[in-house]
């Protein structure tokens, strides 16, 4: 006996905000092309993926870093475990993308490329935020490599967000009305809270604040990508004060959706490479009061268009 359903069901009003994540199919793009002179584990759809069969000590041959490249393209950020390594062979190894930079807001290991991020008891971490490494400069970095030189017994993970699959998630009328636009980005807000105000005020001349894209286009790949990142992005160009904080906060939630994102737990001799013009990346901060060392090199990058 069939059942005769009224043409309209009327539910009553029930509307969530609409500047906030919405569930729902994700648009998911997985490169598939095989490599030949490594062997590499995706670990997500998306970004990230463990690579077996290369030796860091090593120099690399030209086709070598033409594929380690192109499997940082793909992934975003690639994993190498087992790499007992020094600070010069983790400089060397990223010397293969270019000249390496160095930041003055964190403590140096053994040379002024290497910072060095030594968290105990006495200082807690602090890159517990969703951020891009030093938006603040005109020229941000192309991508940053880094080892843990201690491990704590439970937690300390990093996490990677794919930032081409967060603006091809995006509804296309957000696109349409972030494209062309610029945002500010300024160093003070990801270190106020934490460093001397002295050492702040000492570099205020030479790192003012800077113009990026909202949506910036990779210069390798030519994907469109955000460009906004809590830690650093002010405001956006052109818009009221207002109009800007609610917008940036709905951008700045895309890189908390699980289908972008990428986790890695870390072991003694694991080191890590991201492409820093793709990505965004957090570090957790649950290990406290155990001890934390990581040591980063950061490769020297061009102005986003």
């Amino acid at each position: 006996m069939s059942v005769d359903l009224p043409a309209r069901i009327q539910l009553r009003e029930a509307v969530t905000p609409t500047d906030g994540l919405l569930e729902g199919p994700r648009v998911l793009h997985e490169p598939r092309k095989e490599y030949e002179l490594f062997t590499l584990r995706p670990l997500s759809r998306v970004i990230g993926a463990e690579i077996d069969g290369v030796d860091l000590r090593e120099p690399l041959t030209p086709e070598l870093r033409e594929e380690l490249n192109r499997a940082l393209l793909e992934w975003k950020v690639i994993f190498f475990r087992d790499q007992d390594i020094t600070s010069a062979q983790q400089r060397a190894f990223a010397a293969n993308w270019g000249e390496l930079e160095t930041n003055p807001f964190i403590p140096k290991g053994d040379d002024d490329a290497v910072t060095r991020f030594e968290r105990t008891a006495a200082m807690p971490g602090y890159e517990n935020i969703w951020h891009v490494d030093v938006t603040w400069r005109p020229e941000p970095a192309l991508g940053s490599v880094l080892r843990l030189v201690e491990v704590p017994p439970v937690g300390g993970d990093t996490m990677w967000a794919d930032m081409a699959a967060a603006y091809d998630n995006l509804p296309e009328d957000v696109r349409a009305r972030i494209d062309g636009l610029t945002a500010v980005h300024d160093y003070l807000p990801g270190f106020d809270r934490f460093s001397d105000p002295a050492l702040l005020a000492q570099w205020q001349d030479r790192f003012p604040p800077v113009e990026h894209p909202v949506v910036r286009t990779h210069p390798e790949t030519g994907r469109r990508t955000l460009f906004v990142n809590q830690a650093f992005t002010t405001h956006i160009t052109g818009l009221d004060r207002a109009e800007s904080d609610r917008l940036l906060r709905y951008l700045f939630l895309q890189a908390h959706t699980p289908e972008f994102q990428v986790r890695f737990s870390w072991r003694p001799n694991s080191v890590a490479f991201w492409d820093n013009r793709a990505t965004q990346h957090y570090a957790v901060n649950d290990y406290h009061p155990h001890v934390r060392i990581a040591e980063r090199v950061a490769i020297a990058g061009d102005r986003p268009f």
